[in-house]
This record gives structure tokens, sequence and C-alpha cells, in this order.
């Protein structure tokens, strides 16, 4: 008995490690999708971006509902996403916390990308992680 104390002090301890507390489970027919614009569109100026989501539930930042979470759309991003990290909130990666499910983008004349990244209630990619194909369009 006196040999399993440190065993289950161990599996305390890993378990309460932070790199345990992102990664929540998504399920595996989760799909996220882009409903405008279509990869390879043309684009005039400000215009619309509609996210959609099948197989989960959108929901509020902060709200921890089992399989839900809230967008959040990566312009111009080429570096890969980090499961172990939150999301960053920049200028090129754009949080929907209130629940969005669309947004008016006025990006600069020329190729942008875009792609969507579903985050749970701490801004953590679930796992697998839910993403949208990574699409092209061009503003003019």
């Amino acid at each position: 008995m006196k040999g399993l104390f440190p065993l289950l002090l161990a599996a305390v301890v890993l378990s309460a490690s932070p790199a345990c507390a992102q990664g929540k489970p998504a399920p595996k027919d989760a799909v996220l999708y882009f409903v405008w614009p279509r990869n390879g569109a043309i684009v005039k100026g400000a215009f619309w971006c509609r996210f959609g989501l099948r197989n989960m539930g959108v929901t509020h930042a902060g709200d921890d509902y089992p399989n839900s979470g809230h967008h959040h759309l990566f312009v111009d991003v080429s570096e890969p996403l980090n499961p172990n990290e939150p999301i960053p909130s920049d200028k090129s990666h754009l949080h929907f916390g209130a629940g969005q499910t669309e947004t008016q983008l006025d990006l600069p004349p020329g190729k942008h990308t875009l792609q969507l990244v579903l985050g749970d209630a701490k801004h953590y990619p679930f796992n697998p992680p839910v993403v949208s194909e990574k699409i092209t369009i061009r503003v003019r």
C-alpha cells in the first residue's frame, strides 16, 4: 500500500497540469465551414462573411457547454494552429465570443486567405481541432 501513494500523487499532479486543461473533445463528425464567401470568390469592398457549423453548437466565450464553442476567423494566417495554446486575439485572429455566426469584413484590395477555428469557453481549439477548409478570396 505504501508504494501506491507516490503513484496516486503523481497521477493527481499530472492531471492538474496546464497541458491537460485544454483540448476539450469534439465530435468526430463536427464540420465547420464558410457559408459565404466561397473559395475563389471575388468581392468588392466590404462584404459579409457567414459561418456554418454542423454537429456542434455555438455559444458565448466563457460558456462551458458540452459540444459547443465560439468562432474564430483567421485572416491571412500562415502559421499552424497550436492546439496547446489559446487562440490569439489580434487583427489576424478575430474572436466572435458573443456567439456571432457572421461578420462584415473590410479587407484591403488583393488576395486573402480565410479560415475558421472553433474555440472552447477559454479560446482553446478542440481535440480534434474543429477547423474549416482554408479558402482564398480576392478583394477588388
